[in-house]
């Protein structure tokens, strides 16, 4: 199923004016005074409360029967009128006997730098890997772009780039045979890809003489760097990365921390997981912090500096109170 894409040549707002017609509009109000005629639910009992989503059950392999939320098919628009680059609806996923993700929800808007934090073993990764399309999940969904990555994998996969934290190239080819091979996958033009790779390289740090060398000779941060080349080639209008700086020296840091500031502010959408807590507080505008399988709290950076400037304390209270949901 495809949502409502952002297309910058025309105004989003006319997508908006037609989400609800007065036939529609004049239904919920009928409903809304059945619902304020209707007794109280039992205790115990949720009723129609729309913060506590009517429940399922779901069968898990190993798990038997799991109780799961029945999510509306919805589409949120942000306040300047932009819809998501990345949606995750109600993501279930298990390995096995053991429910990893349980029901996370999670929304990304181009322009921004969204962080994804949590302590090891929480799901971060698994996350990435169903969003990328590398593992499948049991429940939820998914959309980049506006495209269901279990019903339109290949338009999803030509949205976005992706890196890594363990870098992964075919290291019989030297670094221009790898980035020429990704460049065909995605159709990339000789004077386009020569153009991008010159300038990725030359921010990278990432010399013609190296680019010319098996990759299989290359240090784990030359490989990285390859990586985040090849991830860019087709200038995507989302980069997702996975611990990016793994590897990487302290210049190169640095200059991919001003990459990935400048690729958002050009109007793209950056997804980061790290575990350097300052990096991502740093230069993120928007933050989730994944406990139990699911987003404990999401903060606006941006709109209240002093998240920002709290970031490691909530990080390390949500851990130390049991990871109860909070919200900011």
């Amino acid at each position: 199923m495809k949502r409502i894409k952002n297309d910058i040549s025309s105004p989003v707002e006319e997508e908006r004016t037609n989400l609800i017609s007065d036939e529609q509009l004049a239904e919920l109000l009928a409903k809304s005074e059945q619902a304020k005629a209707a007794p109280a639910p039992e205790e115990g009992q949720d009723g129609d409360n729309p913060l506590s989503p009517p429940r399922t059950k779901l069968t898990v392999e190993g798990l038997g029967e799991v109780e799961v939320k029945e999510m509306p098919d919805k589409h949120v628009l942000n306040d300047r009128g932009l819809a998501p680059s990345i949606e995750i609806e109600n993501l279930y996923k298990a390995y096995g006997k053991k429910l990893v993700i349980k029901g996370l929800d999670m929304t990304v808007y181009p322009g921004e730098v969204f962080g994804f934090l949590g302590k090891n073993g929480v799901g971060k990764s698994t996350t990435i890997d169903c969003l990328i399309g590398c593992k499948d999940f049991q429940s939820g969904n998914i959309y980049i772009n506006g495209y269901d990555v279990k019903q339109e994998p290949i338009e999803a996969k030509k949205c976005f780039g992706y890196v890594s934290s363990e870098p992964d190239c075919y290291e019989t080819m030297t670094g221009y045979e790898y980035l020429d091979f990704i460049a065909s996958v995605y159709g990339i033009g000789e004077v386009d890809y020569k153009n991008n790779v010159r300038y990725l390289a030359n921010r990278l740090d990432l010399k013609d003489e190296d680019l010319s060398l098996p990759s299989s000779g290359y240090s784990h941060g030359m490989k990285q760097k390859l990586c985040l080349i090849a991830s860019l080639i087709h200038t995507p209008e989302v980069w997702i990365l996975d611990e990016p700086t793994v590897g990487l020296d302290g210049r190169s840091v640095e200059e991919l921390t001003k990459m990935l500031r400048e690729y958002a502010d050009n109007g793209q959408t950056v997804l980061l997981t790290s575990h350097n807590i300052d990096l991502v507080g740093a230069i993120s505008d928007r933050v989730a912090i994944l406990n139990e399988g699911k987003v404990a709290v999401t903060l606006d950076l941006k709109a209240n500096p002093n998240h920002r400037l709290g970031l490691r304390r909530t990080f390390f209270e949500i851990y130390g109170r049991g990871g109860k949901d909070k919200n900011a």
